[in-house]
């Protein structure tokens, strides 16, 4: 008896198995195409409907993955994720697929001070305080020219009334004022 090995693939299964016999045991298997006859076999010949698909309206903004489970959902399959990314990757489209703000090119301010008092810099810094859970909030004001402190000011929280006094009467020896 003379054994017949061919390679037969199961129906909506990837895996190809040999046989001794051409039916196989597994009765809804079928011979593979060869290689080049499954890459270009009906799903190519559908790839330009399902690119479509992908460009249409509901679907621009989505990823595969997304555009996949819509589908699924409404009870119509079309191909596969890994096809989806496919098709976009022939036509260029595979980053990403939302609609972007341009943003402008931002210039970043220089602070130029050719001498002192004439540009100023501020932080506020959080101290720990003498409890868990209470801090202070050390406002400091620096002269970038000669990167000194040219006013200070600590408070009990956080506030912009804080910040302005501070910014209005700099000199180190400004009293730490209590916030309400």
């Amino acid at each position: 008896m003379r054994r017949d090995n061919r390679r037969l693939c199961r129906t909506g299964a990837v895996a190809c198995q040999l046989s001794s016999s051409p039916g196989g045991s597994n009765p809804a298997a079928r011979p593979c195409p060869p290689a080049d006859e499954a890459r270009t076999g009906v799903g190519r010949e559908r790839a330009p409907d399902r690119h479509r698909l992908l460009r249409a309206e509901p679907y621009v903004d989505l990823a595969p993955a997304e555009v996949y489970a819509s589908l699924l959902d409404q009870g119509t399959y079309h191909c596969s994720i890994r096809t989806m990314y496919r098709i976009l990757h022939e036509h260029d489209e595979i980053k990403e697929r939302r609609r972007q703000l341009s943003h402008p090119v931002y210039q970043k301010p220089e602070l130029l001070a050719e001498g002192p008092n004439q540009v100023w810099s501020w932080d506020i810094t959080k101290l720990m305080g003498p409890e868990k859970w209470t801090y202070f909030y050390l406002y400091v004001i620096i002269d970038i020219f000669s990167r000194r402190v040219v006013g200070w000011c600590v408070a009990d929280s956080e506030s912009a009334a804080c910040s302005s006094h501070c910014s209005r009467t700099p000199s180190p020896s400004t009293p730490s004022i209590p916030a309400n």
